[in-house]
């Protein structure tokens, strides 16, 4: 089943952003008087087929749905009319091929803004970036970061997050290693200043989830007591003699540090005796549970019908909810979308200067396992993941490649600069180029993929 979700979301990921950007094309193509012939979702066999508008434009949902095209009128793919000749793609001005070729990648950003936005009127939450243990001798002790303190910005960037802090440090280490200043205050609210040191790593340091290893701290994450809270009348705990507010201090001997450590006693011992320590009004009380056994897809467990006690409390502690007005999450979003495309291409700059291992590149296998991962989380969780793929969708589309967007318009720089369009003969030789480039890109990123999979 979880790979079943990865798949799924996966294919509506691919096949929404693909979508979307193809119909950046579409649309601006039609805007400046460009004739489209088709405007297909997906490839392979048509399932549905429907012609429109005055041009009797094709539209088609075809069967793999992984993408889509847009057809466009033009003299070097079929024989053109002479009294269309004026509305064909390669007999437009340069400006107007222009607009069409960018409008694409410019379609992906603006669907990571469209995207982030409703995230931001949603809420999203997030692990208040509060620092839990520090390592001893770590760039985190010597910054002089404690636990307890929590982070309010990075180089005057806002941030509320334990992933907002991430993203800052990370996007500061891209542009150059070196000091980065932390605001933070204390649990008396007292704000100061910690300069954390960054001049000794680079990137790859914090990489593939190294980042807290690197620095040398934790999150302070909650950790719920072990409190008998809401009891359910005639189930077990009630039926022992356990009331709300009961503190679960040892079962079977065995010390009770928190919530968890409680659910997971009690689910291993269905139908078996549990002698129980609990703290009740200061003293303490002896008790004996025996767990009711309910069967589930992974055999019998335990159950005692007890929730913990103010866990809301708790959570409200350690978990923050971003939610803007319409407006300020416009903003917002528009800010994220930069900050994100800014760290994608910096990361990227790096890889091609051989700064940062390409080991980082992703292909299809992690981007499946993301989207099941995000979509199985929450909407708005799936949704900033679309956001970050279309990101990276516009920003590769955009690179000076022939066959993507970005090898077109460095034909058109070209064009422009001698006056003329480059021979069919360097334009076949260049595409020719750009297809053996991202063939070797794509098996890099793949198997990088079977690397993370299996190693």
């Amino acid at each position: 089943m979880e790979i079943l979700q990865s798949v799924v979301a996966f294919i509506v990921a691919i096949g929404l952003l693909v979508t979307v950007h193809e119909f950046g094309h579409f649309w601006v193509a039609r805007r400046l008087g460009v004739k489209v012939l088709k405007f297909s979702v997906g490839f392979g066999r048509p399932l549905l087929v429907k012609r429109g508008g005055p041009d009797q434009t094709e539209y088609v949902l075809a069967a793999i749905p992984l993408g889509g095209y847009v057809k466009m009128l033009d003299e070097r793919e079929g024989n053109v009319t002479p009294d269309e000749l004026d509305r064909a793609f390669n007999r437009q001005p340069l400006s107007v091929r222009i607009a069409v070729v960018v409008a694409g990648p410019i379609a992906n950003f603006l669907f990571a803004i469209f995207a982030y936005w409703l995230t931001f009127v949603i809420g999203v939450s997030g692990l208040r970036a509060i620092v839990g243990e520090v390592t001893p001798g770590s760039l985190a002790e010597q910054a002089g970061l404690t636990s307890g303190l929590t982070i309010g910005a990075v180089d005057q960037r806002a941030v509320k997050t334990w992933e907002g802090v991430v993203q800052a440090v990370i996007a500061e280490t891209v542009d150059a290693p070196g000091p980065i200043r932390l605001q933070v205050s204390d649990v008396a609210g007292r704000i100061s200043s910690r300069t954390l040191d960054m001049s000794d790593l680079v990137l790859d340091d914090l990489t593939e989830g190294q980042f807290f290893n690197a620095v040398g701290l934790e999150p302070s994450r909650p950790s719920i007591p072990p409190i008998i809270g809401a009891l359910s009348g005639g189930e077990r705990a009630a039926a022992a003699g356990l009331r709300s507010g009961d503190e679960v201090l040892k079962a079977n001997g065995e010390s009770i540090e928190h919530w968890g450590a409680w659910v997971a006693f009690v689910r291993a011992r269905p139908e078996q005796p549990i002698d129980l320590v609990v703290l009740r009004d200061g003293r303490e009380h002896r008790l004996q549970l025996v767990p009711a056994a309910v069967d589930t897809e992974v055999g019998p467990i335990g159950r005692i019908g007890a929730a913990a006690y103010r866990v809301d409390a708790v959570i409200d502690r350690y978990y923050v909810t971003e939610r803007y007005s319409a407006w300020r999450a416009f903003t917002r979003a528009v800010g994220k979308t930069y900050d994100i495309s800014a760290l994608t291409l910096g990361v990227f700059w790096k890889m091609l200067q051989l700064e940062v291992s390409l080991k980082n590149l992703s292909g299809p296998i992690s981007i499946a396992q993301y989207a099941g991962y995000s979509a199985e989380i929450g909407l708005t969780r799936f949704l900033e993941f679309l956001a970050i793929v279309s990101i990276s969708l516009g920003i590769l589309n955009l690179l000076p490649i022939p066959v993507l967007d970005g090898g077109h318009l460095l034909f058109y720089l070209v064009e422009l600069v001698k006056g003329g369009p480059l021979s069919e003969q360097s334009q076949l030789v260049g595409q020719q180029l750009g297809i053996a480039l991202l063939v070797g890109l794509m098996s890099l990123a793949f198997y990088n993929d079977l690397a993370r999979l299996f190693g």
